[in-house]
Formats: structure tokens, sequence, C-alpha cells
């Protein structure tokens, strides 16, 4: 059984500690381990392959991820653009053999009772072979208000309910026979392909041109072009919803999409007078209770619990004053290492850039901007025009704006530099890739 793990989505409801370039299936809040990592080594349990379809800067978190956790015989899709579920389960289902069971999960979702997880997807594969496209079904304990409802007679579905309101909600929860909906499934490939291109054929038409189209080597890499010419629908809207071949298992999981910090409190510890921090300095609180308090390097969000889902309010007002607030942390995780800045002030920008064993940046200029490096650990192999050179600790050179360069590390131990920019503008789209070992599009 294969695993098909969707890593699409900026995850902005977490806002700060989740940003477009590291969104909250990879930020590690779980002893020391991602959302991502967790839903892979739960699912290695069932599942013998992972096949992960994400776009191109999340691939490099997912990569790196799954080295720390050790886990080997992974494969990936690369999407520059989502355009929702149904496309991307069928893109991965085409690579796939037809009899292949797919069990098919979000990548930012918790579960915790391992056991109960896999008794219901050992239930879900048979099922799956008997040509069921099967979903799971969450036991609802309240009225959540935010999540789409299944209801069903046994494992038929009856229909699918879109996020009701709350008197609606309470009565899905009082009738016993309504469940959430997971956003979990199990089938075999061929099968969904099938039913896909009978309940939806645009979009198996557009999504087979994509996958025939597709860069295919150690991943399988789609166009802009194509991608973006495949209609943007959720499985449930393109199948799921309108298929005769459609069963439900109910879940008692323990399962929460932690879509909220107010999802993610009920999951961690809470301080004696139930409020919810998250901070890596000493926060005290006098006389205050239920409040939700996350403290990034950057960014300070106060909420009182209950009111967190309005953080994409604040995401939207940052998005147009401040976009750079919403897209990166000060440290930024890239596929060479990571950088940090350390002062960001008109004019001039300094950072703390760590490139790891047998890395190089891109061979790239800017035109805005001269550099200054100077080597703290480890030893710099830099490209400068037509010459490369080493510089050692306590050493540093000097990049004019224009200049055509690299940084690498060739030796074995990571690579730690300041570098100073000044100019009249210190933006990270003020770069031009020559070349590049990870076939990069946009910024460093």
């Amino acid at each position: 059984m294969t695993n098909i793990i969707l890593c699409g989505g900026s995850g902005t409801r977490l806002w700060p500690i989740s940003r477009t370039l590291m969104p909250k299936q990879f930020v590690k809040l779980f002893e020391g381990k991602s959302l991502f990592q967790l839903t892979v080594e739960r699912n290695s349990a069932v599942c013998d392959k992972q096949l992960i379809v994400s776009n191109s800067e999340q691939y490099f978190l997912a990569f790196n991820q799954l080295e720390e956790i050790n886990q080997a015989n992974n494969r990936y899709i690369l999407e520059p653009v989502g355009r929702n579920t149904a496309p991307a389960i069928a893109l991965a289902c085409m690579s796939l053999d037809p009899d292949e069971i797919v069990l098919v999960t979000p990548s930012d979702h918790l579960i915790k009772d391992q056991h109960a997880y896999v008794e219901i997807i050992t239930q879900a594969a048979k099922l799956a072979k008997d040509d069921y496209l099967v979903t799971f079904g969450i036991t609802p304990t309240f009225p959540e208000t935010g999540f789409g409802y299944i209801e069903a007679s046994g494992e038929d579905v009856k229909a699918f309910h879109e996020k009701p309101d709350l008197k609606t909600a309470e009565l899905y929860v009082n009738s016993g026979n309504y469940y959430w909906n997971s956003g979990m499934f199990c089938f075999r490939a061929g099968l969904f392909l099938d039913e896909l291109q009978k309940w939806s054929p645009a979009i198996f038409d557009a999504s087979a041109q994509a996958y025939t189209n597709a860069a295919h080597g150690e991943m399988i890499k789609i166009s802009y072009e194509d991608m973006n010419a495949i209609p943007d629908k959720s499985i449930d809207y393109a199948v799921m919803e309108k298929s005769t071949r459609v069963k439900v298992i109910p879940s008692s999981i323990g399962w929460s999409d932690v879509g909220s910090f107010d999802a993610l409190s009920d999951v961690m510890p809470n301080d004696a007078n139930n409020n919810f921090i998250l901070s890596n300095k000493p926060v005290n609180l006098i006389d205050v209770k239920d409040l939700i308090i996350i403290d990034t390097e950057d960014a300070l969000l106060i909420s009182h619990k209950g009111s967190s889902q309005k953080v994409k309010e604040v995401v939207q007002h940052y998005k147009q004053t401040n976009p750079e607030l919403t897209h990166i942390h000060r440290t930024a995780h890239r596929p060479w290492g990571t950088y940090t800045v350390l002062e960001d002030t008109p004019g001039y920008k300094i950072k703390r850039i760590m490139v790891k064993s047998g890395k190089r940046l891109s061979l790239q200029k800017h035109f805005h901007r001269n550099e200054h490096w100077i080597v703290l650990s480890g030893t710099a192999t830099v490209t400068v025009g037509e010459k490369t050179f080493s510089v050692h600790p306590n050493e540093s050179t000097y990049i004019k704006a224009g200049e055509v360069h690299r940084l690498a590390n060739l030796g074995k131990i990571p690579l730690t530099i300041i570098e100073t920019q000044v100019g009249e503008y210190t933006g990270e789209d003020d770069i031009v890739r020559i070349e590049d070992d990870f076939n990069r599009e946009g910024n460093e």
C-alpha cells in the first residue's frame, strides 16, 4: 500500500509560527518532530511506500525531514501551483500501478490512537480491494462548525454536507450518524481514476495531459502551464459526492486537524489559568486567563481562546502591508542550509548563513547590493567571476554588485558565515540565477 501524502497549503491559520515557506506541517511542535514526520511514521505501520505531492519549496523541507527520521522509498510529485486535492490525487494515481491500494492523507493532521488507526486502515484496505472508494468519518465530540460532515447509514454514505452553522452542527452531533469529514481516503488507484474520468472528465483529461508532459526523473515535475489548466476542485466535489462506490468507516482515533491555535491548545500543555503559550523566551502572565500567546522572532500574536480563527484577518492585513512577514521566518530553510536575518534596515541587511557539507548556493548575481562575507567556521569555497578561492575562519571577501559569484562548502563540517548586504535594495528577489544544483526558479 502506498501512502499519498498531500503537502499543499500554507497553514496561515497558525501564523506567525506557520509561514508560506515553513507551513504548519513542517514546524516541529511535537517533541522535536513535525506533523509531516509524525504522518510518515504513523503510516509506515500500514504502508511500505510514500508518494509525496508537494510544491518545489516544500519538497526540500520534506526531503530533509525524511532524512532526519531515516525514511526511504520516497517518491515526489512537484506541483508549481496548487489546484486542490482532486488533481493532486489524480497525478499521484497516474504514477502508480492501477491495482495499487493507496492511502491518501493530509500531512498536517494529528492522530493519537495509533492502535485504533491501524485497525480502521486495515478495514479500509479490505473494502478498497473490493473496489470501493473509502473515506473516514471522525466521530464528532462537539458541534464543530469548521468541518464538513458525512451523513452515513453504517458504512454507506448517504450525503456529504458543507460546514454547518452551530444549530445545524448540534443536530448533526445529536443524530449519531453524522461524522466529521477527515480528508483521508483509501482506494485502488485505477478505480479512483475511472471514477474521476466518469464524473469529472475535464479534471481527468487535463491531469492526464499534465502527467504526460511532465519531466519524469527522480521526481515528477509538472509544468506551470499544464498545472494551471487543470480545474481547481476538491476530491469531494469531483468524485466522492457523485460516485456510487463510496463507503465510510466511522473512526474514533484521537484525530485533530490542528487547524487553529484553539485546536493546537487542545493537544498541547496549557498553564494553570488555561493560557496557551508558545515562545522561546520566558513569558510571565499576571491575572489573565484563557489567552493564546504565540511569540516568534519577528511577530507576537495574542488572542482570547475561541477567537484564534480570526488570525486569517491579521494575515490578510500583512499580505497587503508587509507580505514578507507572512512568507518567511527570520530563519529560512533552503535546500543548501539556512539563513537567519539578524538585522534588516534600509540600506543594509545582515545575515548569518549556514551551508551544509557538500552543498553550494546557486551561481548568481545581484544588481542592487554589494556583499561582504566573513567566515565564522568551516571553509568557504568562493567563486567570483573566473576566480575560485578559499576563505577560512576570521577571513573575509567582498562581492561587488553585478559580479557573478557562488558560495560553496566542500568541507566535512557546516560552513557558517556572516553576510552584510549594502545597497539601495536588499530584497530577496534581487537575484539572477545562472546555474543551480536544485533546478529552482525564483528566490534563493
